[in-house]
């Protein structure tokens, strides 16, 4: 029998030049490394270069202990340049042609898939055909069981998505995670745009089959909608340092408490207490307080 228990982020491994200076980044790698701060096995899957840039980022997630598949590929590492507006909000200019954009898929991914529990896959790294059919091809070789969870945490940026890639995402996945400004997107592309939030999202859970979906709403708090009534939290007041990596915080604090047993509104409670404490830090991949990582919430 094979043991289901590995947690997965797939996709973009990148450097963030901050204002401050570089922080490794990308979305899926900053969900594998909060989700193994709670005690599960997890992996980062992407690409890297043969450069500098590409040494130095497995030089970190070796420093932080977090496991990895990167292979190397004839591509630069990936970097996006970090400014923030007005509001601190992060603004990303996204180099192209890079590695993540060229992730092969290897009989490792092949194997890799058997084992998983949980994987969490984006818009962003499937812009490029390599990447894409990689993600895609990794997605259908897990097999389809109860109690593995594929999410598909949305981040659109720029102009890095088509309606058709939004839509064949969201029938891969059983959980979809999107915030307030990627639902008004989705409504216009869709042809929801009559609805009001809840409505959207209900829509959305009904058309896609998907057992849960979380909404998150910066300052103006969180909900998820799973089963029953859905669950709504404030946002807590903290003092921002920055908010990079908040909302992949957000999703791997969430997944790692519903696959430590809890239920869905103590994995909300979670996941908002993580992804708070993130915007206190600089940086997408703090190391986590013990009363968190030990979920006291």
């Amino acid at each position: 029998m094979i043991m289901r228990n590995t947690i997965i982020g797939i996709g973009e491994a990148l450097w963030d030049v901050l204002p401050e200076g570089k922080k490794i980044g990308g979305a899926p790698a900053n969900f594998a490394y909060i989700v193994s701060q709670f005690g599960l096995r997890s992996v980062a899957v992407s690409a890297l270069g043969n450069d500098v840039l590409g040494k130095e980022l497995q030089a970190n997630l070796d420093e932080k202990k977090l496991e990895y598949i990167l292979p190397v590929v004839p591509f630069p590492t990936g970097t996006v340049q970090v400014f923030f507006n007005a509001e601190g909000i992060p603004v990303y200019e996204i180099k192209e042609n890079v590695a993540w954009d060229n992730i092969p898929f290897t009989e490792e991914f092949e194997r890799l898939a058997q084992s998983v529990r949980a994987v969490c896959f984006g818009s962003l790294a499937q812009r490029n055909g390599v990447s894409h059919d990689t993600i895609n091809r990794f997605l259908d070789a897990i097999p389809d069981e109860e109690g593995i969870y594929k999410i598909f945490d949305i981040n659109l940026r720029q102009h890095f998505y088509t309606p058709e890639l939004l839509n064949k995402s969201m029938m891969k996945c059983n959980i979809l995670k999107i915030n307030d400004e990627e639902l008004e997107v989705i409504k216009k592309l869709f042809g929801y745009s009559d609805t009001d939030a809840e409505a959207t999202c209900r829509k959305l859970q009904e058309t896609y089959g998907l057992k849960i979906l979380i909404l998150t709403c910066g300052t103006n708090g969180s909900y998820v909608f799973a089963e029953g009534h859905p669950s709504f939290i404030p946002t807590p007041k903290v003092e921002v340092a920055d908010t990079v990596g908040a909302g992949d915080s957000f999703t791997a604090a969430f997944v790692a408490a519903l696959l430590n047993g809890t239920s869905v509104v103590q994995a909300h409670k979670l996941a908002v207490a993580v992804s708070a404490y993130v915007c206190t830090q600089h940086g997408a991949m703090p190391v986590l307080p013990n009363r968190l990582r030990s979920m006291d919430v």
